[in-house]
């Protein structure tokens, strides 16, 4: 855990460096953050980061959802995902799939990312294996824009429990 406060003093490069997995694979994000800075409250933080979030380019969030691995995909199989990533799937059970999940989830995530040209993406925390092959299910018949809003809505969530998993709010 990293004390708000001591967040707060932190130069550029630390605090961008403290916050570099909180979006997976983009520490722009949070370097683009700092200068708000102090942040009263982690819910400050994250709005802050969600605000440089929204005003970066399309291609920009693109890269930011790009960067995300796919759910029991092939970073998983191979031990490549971050340690929050590894940790957010173990969480909903998706390194136990069975032999039908993972092939499930295979062919889905590979169906989804031919559709839309990035990966699936969805806060675990909560579901289950069965509740995202559910979603993932669904989320494949959608269409481009709406499933672009909803990678980042959902990089969002990720990121607020994370957030919440490092920052101490107490002083």
């Amino acid at each position: 855990m990293i004390a708000l406060a001591r967040l707060n003093e932190m130069s550029q490069a630390a605090f961008r460096d403290a916050l570099a997995d909180i979006f997976e694979h983009s520490p722009w994000v949070p370097e683009r953050t700092w200068s708000q800075r102090p942040f009263a409250g982690v819910d400050e933080l994250y709005g802050a980061l969600c605000a440089v979030l929204v005003q970066a380019s399309d291609d920009e969030k693109l890269g930011l959802i790009r960067a995300h691995p796919e759910l029991a995909g092939k970073a998983a199989v191979r031990k490549e995902l971050t340690e929050a990533s590894q940790t957010e799937q173990a969480g909903a059970g998706l390194d136990q799939c069975s032999r039908e999940e993972f092939e499930t989830l295979t062919r889905l995530n590979a169906e989804y990312t031919r559709r839309f040209g990035m990966p699936f993406i969805l806060a675990v925390r909560g579901h289950t294996r069965g509740s995202i092959i559910e979603s993932l299910q669904r989320r494949v018949q959608g269409d481009a824009a709406g499933e672009f809003a909803e990678a980042l809505r959902q990089i969002e969530r990720i990121a607020l429990f994370r957030l919440k998993d490092r920052i101490a709010e107490s002083q």
